[in-house]
């Protein structure tokens, strides 16, 4: 019997390839505290690499297939989180003993009221945390069906299509470079977290300025 860690991505795309790619992108983007642990753009981003083969050797992952995945995975995942949110959502994060979780969950509410529903469900797809929340959140406060449907379908196809292919074009560019997974791993991760930068920086300014 095959150990998998679900927050490997290595150990989830040699189990079960396309179809562990659309597991985990279900339950990050829809499964709430779930999800809020799995991993995301760095599961895309080696399935891309690994949808491109090296050094002669066949892909060890169908492009088509991992594309057609990830993009049912997010767009499902976000309706499921939507309809969390509109049943419980608030209730959920209120029993969560994550204080990670609920700081995530304040930071969803202040996107939806900074750039408007649209823009906020697509800005936040492509920010780690923020999308396990941020489809729960918009649940519970209400955004209209039709226009929550609409552009997460736009953010979770933009994101996952985006990050798989990035990786396929840098595999089929690079030799060899799937021996790398782990650092473009790392890499993935780094880049990722930058959006939280700004946010970080305010929080730690509103402290300071609080303290004084």
């Amino acid at each position: 019997m095959i150990a998998v860690n679900p927050m490997d991505s290595a150990s989830v795309l040699a189990a079960f390839g396309a179809l562990g790619v659309l597991a985990v992108i279900f339950a990050e983007s829809g499964l709430l505290v779930v999800g809020f642990f799995l991993p995301g753009d760095t599961l895309l981003f080696p399935a891309g690499v690994l949808c491109a083969g090296s050094a002669g050797q066949p892909p060890r992952l169908t492009l088509w297939q991992v594309l057609l995945c990830a993009a049912v995975g997010a767009v499902a995942g976000g309706q499921v989180g939507y309809l969390i949110g509109r049943h419980g959502g608030r209730a959920l994060l209120a029993r969560t003993s994550s204080g990670r979780a609920k700081a995530t969950a304040a930071r969803a509410e202040r996107l939806l009221a900074r750039y408007g529903h649209g823009k906020a469900l697509v800005i936040g797809r492509f920010v780690p945390l923020l999308r396990s929340v941020l489809h729960p959140v918009a649940g519970a406060l209400g955004v209209p069906a039709g226009t929550f449907t609409l552009w997460q379908t736009v953010g979770g196809v933009l994101w996952s299509q985006t990050l798989v292919l990035a990786g396929y074009t840098l595999g089929a560019s690079v030799p060899h470079i799937d021996d790398y997974l782990l650092p473009l791993v790392a890499l993935v991760v780094v880049v990722s977290l930058l959006p939280l930068l700004p946010e970080a920086l305010r929080a730690r300014r509103r402290r300071r300025d609080s303290a004084r």
